[in-house]
Formats: C-alpha cells, structure tokens, sequence
C-alpha cells in the first residue's frame, strides 16, 4: 500500500520497500538470510543484489531477468557505475552510502537507448546485514514508469540520474516488532538467502537448457 507523502510512484519499488521495511522489525536493516524468496516471487525478475568487490568497486551480485533484458546483456560482476552516463562513479558512493549508514535511498532516473528512446524509471537501494551486523549488501529494484514497447526489444544504453533522495521518513516503526517481522535467522533449507535461490535455478537451466522461465538468469 503506498503511504501518504512517499515519493515512491511504482508498485514494485513500493512493495519491495515494505517488506524490506517489515523484515527489518526493530533493526537498522534485515539479514540478508531473512529475505524469502518465495515471499517475493513475482518482483524477482525485477530485482537485483550489490555488493562491494575487493577492490572496493560496486558490483552486481545477481540481477533479475527483466533487468538483464533491459541492458541486453549479463549483470554478474559488473560495476553499477558502467550502467550510468559517463560511467557516473557517483553512483557507487551513493550506494556505498547506503550501506554505511543503513538508510535506503530512492533514484529517479532516464535509460536512453541505442536507438534514441528515453524512459523514466525508479530504482530503490534498500541495505541488508551481514552475519556480523554490517550492512554489506544492498537489495534493490528496478522498474520503469510506463510500458513501452521498445524496452523489449532494444537495450538501454545507459541511465542518466535525475534525482536521489534518502527514504528515512518512510522508516515507520512497528507497534509490535514481534508481528509480523521475522526474527534475525541463520538460513535453513526452508528459509533460503536470493542467492541461494539464484544457485539452485542456475543449477536447474544447465541440467536442462529449455528452461527459461526463472526469475533470475545472471550471477556470479
């Protein structure tokens, strides 16, 4: 449910905001092992996971099909600033931000394809902890403001940043962060970490290549 003031437009940046925000009960942020990704399903295709590389560049752990498709290319392993105008190191720090302080941030922003189009779209980075309490992960979502046909077809060549804004206001505490908030957990085979998830579906499309139908294609 979108709440009164958000600057969140898109269904997917809002849902995916609140069940961050519900996961993370009393916490600066959830465990990454708390993210279900049964819970999530029909954003996973949308979704995508950074994380900061040994040599201290942005990265993308994994990336949704829709995402990939977007770009016309595989995600895993590339640095988020190769997607922005100019390579736009910017963003990275916006990201590396995010994580040191724990507080999610909102991006409006233009993809501009090779043959010209433009579209408008919101990007939320939403921070998740490490086992030691760090936030060294970032979930976020990409999705674009209106449907065009062209998305499908032709690869954006890069996003320009139009605006970025913190989502702290949006932070609401829970009456009763016993319900309806999962508590910090190690994974178990029935609670399994995206990653987890990617692995197996990776796993399942090399046994039989005619699969093709899985939220997530690209990882590394």
């Amino acid at each position: 449910m979108k709440q009164i003031g958000s600057p969140m437009r898109l269904n997917t940046t809002i849902q995916i905001f609140d069940y961050w925000n519900k996961l993370r009960g009393s916490e600066i942020a959830p465990l990454r092992t708390q993210v279900e990704p049964r819970d999530i399903r029909h954003l996973l295709s949308s979704l995508f996971m950074l994380e900061t590389s040994g040599a201290g560049r942005v990265t993308f752990r994994l990336a949704g099909t829709r995402i990939c498709d977007l770009f016309g290319h595989d995600l895993g392993g590339s640095c988020l600033s190769e997607l922005w105008a100019h390579g736009h190191e910017d963003m990275e720090k916006t990201a590396i931000g995010v994580m040191e302080h724990g507080i999610p941030a909102l991006l409006n922003a233009t993809g501009y394809s090779t043959a010209g189009h433009r579209a408008a779209f919101e990007i939320i980075l939403l921070p998740l902890r490490d086992a030691d309490g760090e936030c060294g992960k970032l979930l976020g979502a990409i999705a674009p403001a209106t449907t065009a046909s062209w998305l499908e077809v032709v690869p954006l060549q890069f996003l320009a940043l139009d605006r970025s804004r913190l989502l702290h206001e949006q932070l609401y505490p829970l009456a009763n962060t016993t319900q309806g908030a999962k508590e910090p957990q190690a994974a178990t085979s029935r609670s399994r970490s995206i990653a987890d998830t990617v692995r197996r579906l990776m796993s399942s499309l090399i046994d039989d290549p005619a699969k093709r139908d899985a939220p997530f294609r690209h990882y590394r």
